[in-house]
């Protein structure tokens, strides 16, 4: 692969800090083409689906791609909102609130945060292009997911690196592996959960749903169960809630293989039938509100409670763009860029160091 072109460097010119903050994708629209595109693209990705290539691409395009994008496009048509997909429109909420508080929590430095997603548009590489042209020399990759994971956070790596390998000019990168059991974003779960306690009143159990993972991926060695649990150990630790009311399970399965257990719905329906009568769930391996927990938990997982003889059913929205995400989300970021400097350089300054490069040569 040759490296791309980079951008002509332009001396004196002020170089902000870029923070590129990745969430998994969405497809462009509810319909079955857009959804078709989308999981072509993300169960392509051997991150995602840890089957050998020659067994897996004739089920993904011969039987999956056939059936299930009709399916999916009519869950994601009852959480489309009139902006878009709901994912990309609190990514896109998230990334110009954390620039905004950058700016506020650091007057005059520059810090440019682009909102990617790792499937669909914007892609990994629009948002880097877009900060390596607006003269970012270095940059913070900043995962949208809690917990790691390699098929979220291992997977948004291979994207960068990939970009990197087709650039000429790679930037300075740092990259944000996870931040499951960071006091900030910790806080910020339990705040959240004890405002809407003040309305909801507090459950006979409190469900944190994680999204599912095929079980062989723990013992290969991956880390996201564990931090999954320390997670929910945390957050019950924070709310000062008993433990033995505070569920840990996971969603989302797909395919025939073992999964991380219990399940969630199974769990909810098994709940409602020993007689517990309110049950509220929260995501807190989602940064953001999507189909996996606008559909799958507040909607599916309401209706299996109800049911299964369930009284009252209540998902907790996740932190998305709220005070109390976006301070935890601001805390993760300035950790991570500590000792790169956000001090402003003068305009006097930046035109001495132009007049030196002209100097020497520099084309501009």
């Amino acid at each position: 692969m040759s490296p791309s072109t980079t951008p002509a460097f332009q001396h004196g010119q002020p170089a902000p800090i870029g923070i590129l903050l990745v969430n998994l994708g969405t497809p462009d629209a509810p319909t079955a083409d857009a959804v078709r595109r989308y999981l072509a693209q993300f169960l392509s990705d051997p991150r995602v689906v840890e089957i050998p290539k020659l067994l897996w691409m004739p089920i993904l395009h011969g039987i999956i791609l056939r059936v299930r994008p009709a399916k999916s496009a009519r869950k994601y048509a009852t959480v489309w909102t009139p902006e878009g997909s709901p994912l990309l429109v609190w990514t896109r909420r998230q990334a110009a609130a954390l620039q905004t508080r950058l700016a506020q929590a650091h007057p005059g430095s520059q810090v440019l945060v682009e909102p990617a997603m790792r499937y669909g548009q914007p892609s990994v590489d629009q948002g880097l292009d877009r900060l390596t042209a607006a003269g970012a020399r270095r940059i913070l990759v900043l995962p949208a997911y809690p917990q790691y994971s390699g098929a979220t956070t291992g997977s948004a790596f291979d994207a960068v690196a990939a970009w990197g390998q087709a650039s000429r000019w790679v930037p300075e990168l740092r990259f944000v592996d996870q931040y499951h059991d960071d006091p900030a974003y910790i806080q910020a779960l339990a705040t959240s959960i004890r405002s809407q306690w003040a309305t909801l009143g507090e459950p006979d159990v409190l469900m944190t749903s994680f999204h599912g993972m095929p079980e062989r991926t723990l013992h290969l060695g991956d880390p996201y169960h564990c931090q999954c649990h320390k997670t929910a150990r945390l957050l019950a630790e924070a709310l000062g809630w008993p433990r033995e009311r505070l569920r840990v399970t996971f969603q989302s399965r797909f395919g025939k293989a073992k999964w991380l257990e219990p399940a969630t719905e199974p769990t909810l329906e098994a709940l409602a039938r020993e007689g517990l009568h309110h049950v509220q769930v929260v995501c807190p391996g989602f940064s953001a509100d999507c189909l996996e927990t606008l559909e799958e938990i507040a909607q599916e997982g309401r209706a299996a409670f109800l049911a299964a003889g369930g009284q009252t059913f209540h998902y907790l929205p996740c932190l998305n763009d709220s005070d109390e995400g976006m301070a935890a989300l601001l805390a993760v970021a300035e950790r991570h860029l500590a000792g790169w400097t956000m001090t402003p350089v003068t305009d006097a300054e930046r035109e001495a160091s132009r007049q030196r490069a002209l100097a020497l040569g520099a084309a501009q």
